[in-house]
């Protein structure tokens, strides 16, 4: 969800953005610091430098913070940085926390290539040996010893174990009790490493790492450059344009947003306030609005907003945030995410992006303050795809696919919309953890 910059063509960050107060409790998983190998340097062809990503992910998180309040303000007066709202959240409330798991992502990669770069002066003699040597601990510990260690039954050494086990080290370890979810996942795992490029089990492992941090920074930079590039460009045409004086009508006529069509706006606004007390809210913007494009989504949602704004009654307006909120996430997710899960041509040196991810879509999760949606909670509640009884539902979707992934991006929504007060709690910086690295 997430995770979610600026403009995609600039891939080294937006500028910084102020730090909100957060209560939330740290994030840093390192306990030690990264240890030095003293036979190569970190292979020279690996995509991201460790510092440059888990920077550009903070300064996004961050970026991310300030939109949300920002547009929260807009919705609701009363709303102070820090506090909650009694207005429904926008779509910037949930992208932090989205973000700031993608980072999660990020520093696990980092920890993987700690074990990689150990591994080619001295292999390890256990996988708690290897993962000492990567500085994991606590319970992402505890989820990279149960990885790694079914891992060992394909077949595969101490050290390259390890490193696998540690990208998934940030999943809830709930998730693999159940035998047939840890089993197919570390099955898949291995499938996706048999087939990687490299001469060796360890420069396998390192095109799989490489392939989840580079994916994964793409998807940030990309989300954020479009979405959060597009919000903040509104809000200064906003300023400009006489601020609270601004009308919904204004919106779609009059603010220009490249990629958007007036034409096209005016219709996905115009289709929002006619359903806008359907139940459930539609959904299948595809379908039902062929022909307008996701920024068109985007201009629409922002005159939704200012619609929502002047609604005196507290259920339409929370209608019209929530049905914003959905123009955006669709764009986000069927437009720009996308390519960063199914590139149109395969990258150099990685792995297939879709097998990875169907291998790690089970234990996805993403934490909105102390509540946490987790995408096997999701699949609990829908039928068996397969009607097989030795895979488990989770195992049975692949997050890279648009159609597996929408409807649980909504159901992610209803979570953090039941849970508004614990949402506003934003994420600690995870880039704090880079004090604790040894970086070059």
């Amino acid at each position: 969800m997430s995770n979610p910059h600026p403009s995609s063509s600039n891939p080294g960050g937006p500028t910084p953005a102020s730090t909100a107060e957060s209560g939330a409790e740290p994030t840093a998983r390192v306990t030690a610091p990264r240890p030095r190998n003293v036979l190569r340097e970190p292979a020279p062809w690996l995509v991201a430098d460790t510092s440059r990503t888990l920077d550009t992910n903070h300064r996004i998180t961050q970026g991310y913070i300030q939109l949300a309040h920002a547009m929260q303000e807009l919705l609701d007066p009363d709303y102070r940085p820090g506090g909650s709202s009694r207005v429904l959240c926008n779509w910037f409330a949930f992208a932090p926390h989205a973000s700031l798991e993608a980072g999660k992502g990020m520093l696990g990669a980092c920890l993987a290539r700690a074990i990689i770069d150990n591994a080619q002066g001295e292999p390890a003699p256990s996988v708690q040996r290897a993962l000492d040597r990567g500085g994991l601990s606590g319970p992402d510990r505890l989820v990279a010893e149960k990885v790694a260690g079914t891992l060992r039954w394909f077949g595969l050494s101490h050290d390259v174990a390890a490193s696998l086990g540690t990208l998934l080290s940030a999943a809830n370890l709930d998730v693999l009790a159940d035998p047939r979810t840890l089993w197919i996942t570390t099955w898949r795992l291995a499938r996706v490493l048999h087939d990687a490029p490299g001469a060796t089990p360890l420069d396998k492992a390192e095109a799989v790492v490489r392939t989840l941090e580079q994916l994964l920074l793409d998807g940030n930079v990309a989300i954020y450059g479009d979405i959060a590039t597009a919000a903040r460009v509104y809000l200064e045409w906003r300023g400009r344009s006489g601020g609270n004086a601004v009308k919904p009508a204004q919106v779609v006529e009059d603010f220009a947003l490249d990629g958007a069509q007036a034409s096209e706006a005016r219709r996905a606004r115009e289709y929002a306030l006619a359903h806008v007390k359907d139940s459930p809210l539609p959904t299948d913007f595809a379908s039902v609005l062929p022909g307008v494009s996701g920024r068109s989504l985007l201009v629409a949602a922002f005159a939704l907003f200012e619609d929502a704004r002047q609604q005196g009654s507290a259920p339409e307006r929370d209608a019209l945030i929530a049905f914003a909120n959905n123009y955006l996430a669709w764009h986000e997710q069927h437009n720009a995410v996308q390519p960063a899960f199914t590139p149109s041509t395969p990258r150099e040196g990685e792995v297939p992006r879709d097998a990875l991810m169907h291998a790690m879509t089970p234990t996805l999760r993403l934490p909105l303050g102390p509540v946490a949606w987790e995408f096997s909670d999701y699949t609990d509640g829908q039928p068996d795809r397969d009607h097989n009884l030795l895979t488990s539902k989770p195992t049975e979707y692949n997050w890279a696919v648009f159609a597996d992934r929408w409807p649980a991006i909504l159901d992610a929504f209803d979570v953090g919309y039941r849970h508004q007060a614990g949402l506003w709690q934003m994420p600690q910086p995870l880039i704090q953890s880079l004090n604790l690295l040894e970086l070059d």
